[in-house]
């Protein structure tokens, strides 16, 4: 047998959105419209000097030796297949994802390609939105000033069997004719004065000083989110734009917000020089520039008084309780300030080792002030998310954050966050009257929590059978937070498979592409519904693996589900393989 050979291409990749669903609802129709649009695609890459690889299940593979033709080429099949679709009914349309990679392949001499570029092209394809086009940093660069379409950046992201996270751009329209993307939905403005807060830029001259200007940014974030009367977007998905070149009137679209906030911090010994701008994005105009020259002791006063200002210039009621919230305690040792914005990079990543060092910074910021409230919420949410995890770095994780919670609370009534983590220790700890309490505080002192709107949407879901509201909570932070991780669709989840849409459950899952054994035990469960046995066994292997103690009955315990969700979890669970465990032995219900 020949050696396969190793060469650099364009790699188009493409599936079905909705499949299992389309196919549930009516098979042969599906199947006509599948082997019709698939003639498309193979007209458009001929078209293009493409090639078919592959075309298994409802996915499409090819390869093209441009970059620029594999683009011009899933751009050319989008418009086609969209002029199709608007001859049916909504609910029969069938919406392609593409994903378009420029990466290293091995080609055997049969034409079958595999290798890491094909699997970076399959995990674009799952960000792209239906109906749209996802294209990777390498292939951005390839055709960037060589064609006239619009790409969004769209960040960083983690994917499951991709060691590194991929940086992704979506495709929008052809330049010039001021249309809005055909990917991506206009988002209305709210019905309130809305603020992005973009990273500010560290001028300080030394990168390890990157931490304390990302901490600024993030203290302002939270500050503004205070106020019921303006909609602030939430810290992850403004930091998609960090280090780029930016339009604000792009950003202003694409996050759907009439303000933008941008500056930069320079740090220099004892002293700190903050500069800040406010934009209309609408117009590009500024509304107000200002320059902060101070002495580090003075950082939270300069805190206070942007967000006092940007509040005031943007209409929101300044009524007593929001300035009080927006002064809430700080510490006066700015060693353990520091380390609390140190630990706060370690939180966007699943892996123990992150979490294991970002809570050592937090024990240390405790033992310097003891009564530094953030300090305490942020150590609390670091024991919670050892539990949560399934880490099992320490025992008791659940006790030792409930402690520090309840004491962030007492030194500081009015932080938002120490509620939330509170009720997060109550809901896992089984004290679910006492969770719900702290829940409500938490969204009603910061309303503008993204990530709170979302974790307790989930928690409601599971606990309470209220599996709509829940969901619509995860809906409302996705719009906070657009670039959102992966645990805002869990929520979703629930709902589709606890109400027995099997199929578009699946097509949600595929939103998730993390490497997690939460995802895979999902994936398992709801593929093993769908009769898809040999993938369940994969994905069911797969969650084993991450996590070789998973037992279903641990986790539906571990997790706080009604007993109402019980059964229909086992059966799926079952189905798949997965180890049940002493299923006799879970509460009676989730209250």
């Amino acid at each position: 047998m020949a050696e396969a050979k190793r060469r650099l291409v364009a790699i188009l990749s493409a599936d079905v959105a909705g499949y299992s669903r389309l196919m549930g609802d009516d098979e042969r129709a599906t199947m006509d419209t599948l082997t019709a649009y698939r003639q498309v695609f193979r007209k458009h890459i001929s078209d293009h000097d493409g090639r078919v690889v592959d075309t298994a299940g409802d996915s499409v593979l090819s390869v093209f030796d441009s970059v620029v033709e594999a683009v011009h080429c899933a751009v050319d099949v989008q418009g086609e297949l969209e002029e199709r679709n608007a001859d049916k009914p909504e609910d029969r349309r069938m919406l392609f994802r593409i994903g378009v990679n420029l990466g290293d392949i091995f080609e055997q001499d049969d034409g079958t390609v595999y290798g890491d570029g094909v699997n970076v092209a399959a995990r674009l394809e799952s960000l792209a939105e239906a109906g749209g086009v996802c294209i990777s940093e390498s292939a951005h660069m390839q055709v960037e000033g060589k064609t006239d379409f619009i790409f969004h950046d769209i960040g960083e992201h983690a994917v499951k069997n991709i060691a590194r996270p991929i940086s992704a751009y979506r495709l929008g329209t052809r330049g010039g004719n001021g249309d809005p993307p055909r990917d991506e939905k206009a988002l209305v403005l709210p019905d309130k004065p809305s603020i992005a807060v973009l990273p500010f830029t560290n001028l300080s001259g030394d990168p390890e000083q990157e931490y304390f200007s990302d901490g600024i940014t993030e203290d302002i974030i939270t500050e503004l989110s205070r106020f019921r009367d303006l909609f602030v977007i939430a810290r992850n998905t403004t930091f998609t734009y960090k280090g780029a070149a930016v339009n604000v009137e792009q950003v202003g679209r694409e996050l759907g917000v009439r303000y933008v906030l941008e500056g930069s911090v320079r740090k220099s010994g004892d002293r700190v020089r903050i500069t800040a701008q406010l934009i209309d994005a609408d117009t590009g105009g500024h509304v107000w520039a200002e320059r902060y020259d101070r002495v580090l002791t003075d950082i939270f006063e300069v805190q206070d008084e942007l967000t006092r200002q940007i509040a005031g210039t943007l209409g929101a009621r300044l009524e007593e309780a929001a300035l009080e919230r927006s002064m809430h305690k700080r510490t006066d040792d700015l060693a353990a300030y520091d380390y609390v914005l140190r630990s706060l990079k370690w939180w966007h990543t699943t892996a123990p080792e992150d979490h294991a060092r970002g809570r050592e910074f937090l024990e240390r910021a405790v033992e310097l002030d003891t009564t530094y409230a953030q300090a305490r919420a942020h150590l609390a949410n670091a024991y919670v998310n050892e539990f949560v995890f399934g880490f099992n770095l320490r025992p008791d994780p659940i006790g030792r954050a409930t402690r520090e919670a309840k004491r962030a609370v007492e030194l500081d009534p009015s932080d938002s966050f120490a509620h939330y983590i509170l009720s997060r220790c109550f809901y896992y700890g089984g004290e679910h009257g006492r969770f719900e309490a702290e829940a409500e505080m938490a969204l009603a002192l910061n309303p503008n929590d993204a990530d709170a709107l979302a974790d307790l949407g989930n928690m409601f879901s599971l606990t309470y059978c209220r599996l709509a509201d829940g969901a619509e909570m995860s809906r409302r932070a996705m719009r906070l937070n657009s670039r959102h991780p992966p645990f805002y669709h869990f929520t979703i989840i629930f709902e589709l498979y606890f109400t027995g849409r099997y199929g578009d459950t699946l097509d949600e899952m595929k939103r998730l592409d993390v490497d997690y054994w939460a995802g895979y035990v999902w994936l398992a469960t709801v593929l093993a519904r769908l009769g898809n046995e040999a993938e369940a066994r994969a994905a069911r292997d797969r969650a084993c693996e991450l996590k070789p103690d998973f037992t279903v009955a641990w986790y539906l315990d571990h997790r706080r589900f009604h007993r109402s969700f019980h059964e229909p979890f086992i059966v799926g669970a079952a189905k798949a393989g997965l180890p049940l465990g002493d299923i006799a032995g879970l509460g009676t219900d989730g209250s």
